[in-house]
């Protein structure tokens, strides 16, 4: 179960938010020949990725920039910059361009730093702007808590969408990775960064209560209803039918 859109594209065009998606895939085009070969894979990735024991030596601090804009591979980059396309241009129409790109990079500073607390001595390479977008999440829970997102619900050949508020999908999330960082000391498995996407969650909620208190807090929301503070585009719901195959009798 995942989010596909938002029902509240933002008023002005989100040039960051774009501009991160891009930048994100051009990187990961560029090394993306080194994909099928695992030594040189391993020597890039000791380069740029985020390697806490290295990071906590105070070696190679600028890889908690760069890692954010490298991924394992194309469903990690698919999966991050959907999220990103769908939570990032409301966060930006609220911050405007300049504060959203610090906000993001921000976020993932310290996400990365969070993945670095449990075991600082780790090697593993960290890689992933989930932990930056996870801030967005956070931030984007603390504003538009009843923002209306559509969710497509996949179970083996079945799929439907249907729509939830923002703090049913995103609190639900966020429950997963507190629950996954709790596993183990490196919260690692599966290639995922889970206390990475709990420390930018985190971060990105904390850092937008100050919008927040500045726009009058619960009154924003009650002005708001807990919404961008735009009209809704309305989807007309799409009913997919699937001819029914009868078994023959013989």
């Amino acid at each position: 179960m995942f989010p596909i859109r938002d029902h509240n594209p933002s008023r002005r065009t989100p040039y960051v938010t774009w501009g991160l998606i891009a930048a994100n895939i051009v990187v990961f085009a560029l090394y993306y020949p080194l994909m099928s070969d695992d030594y040189l894979l391993a020597v890039f990735w000791q380069e740029w990725a985020m390697i806490p024991e290295k990071v906590s030596g105070g070696h190679r601090t600028y890889t908690l920039l760069t890692s954010m804009f490298l991924h394992g591979g194309f469903i990690h980059l698919a999966s991050n910059m959907l999220f990103l396309w769908i939570f990032g241009d409301n966060m930006e129409d609220s911050f405007g361009h300049l504060p959203f790109l610090a906000f993001y990079l921000v976020c993932g500073v310290a996400a990365d730093l969070l993945q670095v607390l449990p075991n600082p001595s780790s090697a593993i390479p960290v890689v992933g702007a989930s932990g930056a977008i996870a801030g967005v999440l956070g931030g984007y829970l603390l504003l538009f808590p009843k923002a209306r997102v559509d969710v497509i619900l996949i179970f083996i050949i079945f799929f439907k969408i249907f729509t939830l508020r923002a703090w049913i999908v995103l609190g639900f999330w966020f429950g997963l990775q507190l629950f996954n960082s709790m596993g183990s000391i490196d919260s690692t498995e599966g290639g995922v960064a889970y206390w990475a996407h709990t420390g930018g969650f985190l971060a990105g909620a904390l850092l937008a209560i100050p919008y927040w208190l500045r726009q009058g807090g619960t009154e924003f929301w009650a002005k708001t209803h807990g919404h961008p503070p735009h009209e809704p585009t309305e989807i007309p719901e799409r009913v997919i039918h699937i001819p029914l195959v009868r078994r023959r009798r013989r």
